[in-house]
């Protein structure tokens, strides 16, 4: 048989499995066969992959597109992605109407993006939860994600008044009746956060560590408690996105037990690798914030026993010149699509022994079966032939210039990380080599509908 790609002699990672060696033949967009590393088996294209590890393509969880330049961010941070090794990813929405924006949305990033990309739907008001049903159905979303940082007065300073408990609970009904519906909470109580924050503006305190000691990690873990006791009550699984503190992993390994509705966790790969001591300056500003190294430690417990199921990016794309003139104005969150995997690389399976299919199922498989992602995250016959090629030994020095993001900077410049992306294939295309993207592929990228029936093939 004639085969459109081989990817050939490599050490294939089977998420959450074993690594073994092995060829993979791919007919059209498919994974078409398994075969052996040293197969005899032709194809119109093939990739030496020895001494290379092939993923499944990466699946970043948690992206903000549009934030940055809202006109052309599908089209650049899709491309930076691919340089990442990231073939799919989810980006949250939110509007005052998401059955009229969302078509709109989804439209310009089929006009623009060059990875495969779906949405999550922000919840800020009872509408969104009373049209959830309504939407799900009609653009296959079944995740949604609820802002407890945009309480109160913080939140009405933003335009959002109507998050407080009551809408949390409801969304966790309304997500406990959605077919494989996904209930995710951004877990910070900033109701207390003044209690801290006013006496470091007071002292004039303009350093990164501040951020931290203004919300501490305690303040994320209450709110972790009450969105699980919430959704046992409510009989909904919940996903705590971006965890940042070790204490809130500690609580959830004492509230998950049998009977009751899955927790879920996801981290973030700068929650794994920057501690709020390390001299980023404002750069580092996020929410939640940067930690402890203990806390960055504590996390990597969790990815090496699997108690965390995901990690993503909370890829934002904003410019350098928002990230001041303070600590208190400076905008939040940084990009972070092409440094995921080998900052996942480098501090996981070099520095802490972690193994690299922990790592894949992490990013690829656990996001496809949370997220009801059909023919992704896998390498098996059938599924998508979204392949990333990875030289394990090559180290290379970050530089924003090489990223093609509109954001110009990165929170890891200048760091060498040693486990690089060789080569991205997207659906049997080759997309990106050696650092650079192949080809045109401006508007090639499909939209993630999920499965409604919360199946995963």
């Amino acid at each position: 048989m004639k085969y459109d790609l081989i990817l050939k002699g490599g050490q294939i990672v089977y998420p959450g499995e074993c690594v073994k060696p092995g060829s993979i033949a791919v007919i059209g967009d498919k994974i078409a066969r398994l075969l052996p590393a040293e197969t005899n088996e032709s194809a119109t294209r093939v990739i030496d992959c020895r001494d290379r590890w092939i993923l499944p393509g990466l699946i970043d969880p948690h992206t903000h597109i549009g934030f940055g330049d809202k006109e052309n961010d599908w089209l650049t941070e899709t491309r930076s992605a691919l340089i990442g090794g990231v073939t799919s990813l989810l980006s949250f929405h939110r509007d005052n109407d998401l059955a009229v924006s969302t078509p709109n949305w989804r439209q310009a990033a089929l006009d623009r993006a060059s990875c495969d990309f779906g949405f999550h739907f922000g919840v800020t008001k009872t509408q969104d939860i009373e049209s959830l049903a309504v939407n799900a159905a009609q653009f296959g979303v079944t995740s949604i994600k609820v802002y407890l940082m945009y309480k109160g007065a913080y939140g009405a300073s933003k335009g959002f008044t109507e998050v407080d408990d009551a809408l949390l609970f409801r969304a966790l009904q309304a997500g406990a009746k959605l077919p494989g519906g996904v209930v995710s909470v951004h877990c910070e109580n900033v109701e207390v956060i003044p209690v801290f924050r006013e006496p470091l503006k007071n002292a004039n305190r303009n350093d990164l560590a501040a951020w931290n000691e203004q919300s501490p990690g305690f303040l994320e873990t209450e709110n972790v408690f009450r969105v699980c006791y919430f959704g046992e009550k409510a009989d909904c699984p919940v996903n705590i996105v971006h965890m940042s503190s070790a204490e809130s992993l500690e609580l959830v390994r004492g509230l998950r037990r049998p009977g009751r509705p899955p927790i879920n966790i996801e981290t973030c790969a700068h929650y794994l690798s920057l501690s709020d001591d390390m001299g980023l300056g404002l750069e580092g500003k996020v929410n939640p914030p940067l930690r402890s190294q203990a806390d960055v430690d504590g996390l990597w417990e969790g990815v090496r026993n699997g108690e965390i199921t995901t990690i993503g990016s909370d890829h934002v794309a904003r410019k350098h010149a928002t990230k001041g003139p303070d600590l208190w104005t400076a905008s939040a969150g940084f990009p972070g699509l092409a440094t995921l995997l080998p900052v996942l690389i480098e501090e996981g399976y070099h520095k802490r022994g972690v193994p690299i299919e922990t790592i894949a199922a992490a990013t690829s498989r656990n996001v496809a079966n949370l997220y009801s992602i059909p023919n992704k995250g896998k390498i098996s016959p059938g599924y998508d032939a979204d392949l990333t090629i990875v030289d394990p030994t090559a180290t290379r020095t970050v530089d924003h210039v090489d990223l093609a993001s509109f954001s110009d900077y990165s929170p890891f410049q200048g760091r060498d990380l040693c486990g690089q992306p060789t080569a991205t294939v997207l659906r049997g295309r080759l997309v990106m080599e050696s650092g650079a993207i192949v080809g045109e592929i401006k508007g090639t990228g499909r939209y993630l509908e999920r499965n409604i029936k919360g199946q995963h093939q």
